[in-house]
């Protein structure tokens, strides 16, 4: 005996709802879209041995350019920055492929003293340089902030007596770099260079100051380790680099005057250029980084390029230094008219110089992994203040020290793919996203047993139905059910 058309209805409703459910759960477990890495939360980067890894553990280099004017327009009174800084201008680095940049801070301007004009400085001149800051990491790209021209007493670190200082001075840098710190240590996509450009000095007074004196009179220089002591008393444990003495160039001797760190996270600064640098030879640079790799240490260029306005020396440079995983910031996104100083660029949307076409060209050519756009958030929020872009003779004729007698994604592992990172934990990333595929799959796992225990209540509901024996039924007609959909 068949079953009645309205217990088929009943049954096939129940077997629709199970089959839904099912769909809904299998729906939820693939359609959530991509794993959330931890590195969508911000952009990391810490050392380990003598490389970088960003949050999701993988090994990263730090490749990309210096961004001058941050050090010097504030002094002149006319902006915190020479050219554009918005997110045009920094779209216009991304598609170089480049994921740091370098950002020369100007000492009496982040501090507000000794006459720097109000205007740009101060809480002006935090708030512009942390909105850019934002700006680059909203683009996947680091942001390297180094102290490079400063004053002792009241003297301004002005184009007069604040350029190529052969040390940080003790009355400023230390209060400089507990500011900086305090500001970026929440920040870990900011690394911290310490100071610029030492030269002159012995590399005692590097590593521990000493008092010392020059056209300005004599002064007191803070040792790195006194910078260093600095930052961590903040509770900063950001990523700080320390330029070697001898204008930056001097890397084999960097490891033997090595500050202590008590949260082990320095790297070493190098600063090359072509030609004028003993270091700038290539049958140099072995010997010249052995030592510092071999320590453990990790190597940034943080300053290099080539005085000739071509790019022969830089084709030599680049892929010697993938091949021994230096991080390098190409000298300048800038665009002074003298290529010679030298400068990378001829227009801020990255039209290049013959020199500039060698470092976008490889960099372009690189394979890797670039980091996730992530919403523009920094150690503080971005303020506002005024900026101008300023014609290009108007550059300062000595914003680079010339010749001196002495010196898809942007992390990216050289000549190979670097691996993605195990996905963060679901439950941590997104509560609700892991309670909605919780439900789906149990839904996809109850669906058998709901269907298996359907078809047993209805063998029982029909057993029950069945006439007895010899029992005549009597034919009723019965409207059909419509059909449902």
């Amino acid at each position: 005996m068949s079953l009645n058309p309205l217990s088929r209805s009943r049954v096939r409703r129940y077997i629709a709802l199970i089959g839904a459910g099912a769909l809904v759960g299998v729906a939820l477990a693939v359609f959530t879209g991509p794993p959330v890495t931890a590195q969508a939360a911000g952009l990391s980067v810490r050392i380990v041995g003598n490389h970088f890894v960003d949050g999701g553990g993988r090994t990263v280099r730090l490749l990309g350019v210096n961004r001058s004017g941050s050090e010097y327009a504030c002094m002149a009174n006319w902006a915190v920055f020479d050219g554009p800084s918005d997110a045009a201008s920094i779209a216009a680095m991304a598609g170089w492929n480049i994921d740091a940049v370098r950002v020369p801070l100007n000492e009496d301007c982040w501090l507000g003293i000794n006459g720097a004009p109000a205007a740009f400085s101060g809480a002006n001149y935090r708030n512009a340089i942390a909105g850019y800051v934002s700006r680059l990491h909203a683009a996947g790209i680091y942001a390297i902030v180094d102290l490079h021209w400063n004053a002792q007493g009241s003297l301004p670190a002005d184009g007069k007596t604040g350029q190529g200082r052969k040390m940080a001075d003790l009355d400023h840098a230390p209060a400089f770099w507990t500011s900086v710190a305090g500001f970026f240590k929440n920040d870990h996509g900011v690394v911290f260079d310490l100071f610029n450009e030492p030269h002159d000095i012995g590399w005692d007074c590097w590593l521990n100051g000493c008092t010392t004196s020059d056209g300005t009179g004599t002064w007191q220089a803070a040792g790195m380790q006194t910078l260093l002591n600095a930052v961590r008393a903040t509770g900063a444990t950001n990523v700080v680099t320390l330029s070697a003495n001898g204008w930056g160039g001097d890397i084999p001797q960097w490891i033997n005057y090595r500050p202590h760190d008590p949260v082990g996270q320095i790297a070493a600064g190098w600063h090359v250029y072509y030609p004028e640098t003993w270091w700038s030879e290539p049958s140099r640079w072995n010997a010249g980084v052995s030592p510092v790799l071999a320590a453990q240490v990790p190597i940034v260029a943080t300053e290099f390029g080539e005085h000739d306005c071509a790019g022969g020396w830089m084709n030599q440079f680049l892929p010697w230094a993938d091949q021994h995983g230096l991080s390098y910031t190409a000298w300048t996104w800038d665009t002074w008219p003298n290529c010679g100083n030298p400068v990378l660029i001829t227009k801020y949307d990255g039209t290049p110089t013959g020199y500039g076409v060698s470092l976008r060209d490889h960099l372009r050519g690189l394979a890797g992994f670039k980091p996730l756009a992530i919403p523009a958030t920094s150690g503080r929020s971005a303020g506002s203040a005024a900026q101008a872009s300023r014609s290009p003779a108007a550059a300062p004729s000595g914003a680079r020290r010339t010749a001196p007698t002495g010196a898809a994604i942007a992390h990216r592992r050289a000549g190979a793919v670097v691996p993605f990172p195990a996905a963060a934990p679901l439950l941590v990333t997104s509560p609700a996203r892991a309670a909605l595929i919780g439900v789906g799959s149990i839904l996809l796992v109850a669906a058998p047993l709901g269907l298996a225990a359907g078809l047993w209540l209805l063998r029982r509901r029909r057993a029950r139905r069945r006439p007895a024996a010899n029992t005549e039924v009597p034919v009723t007609a019965q409207p059909a059910e419509p059909l449902r959909t």
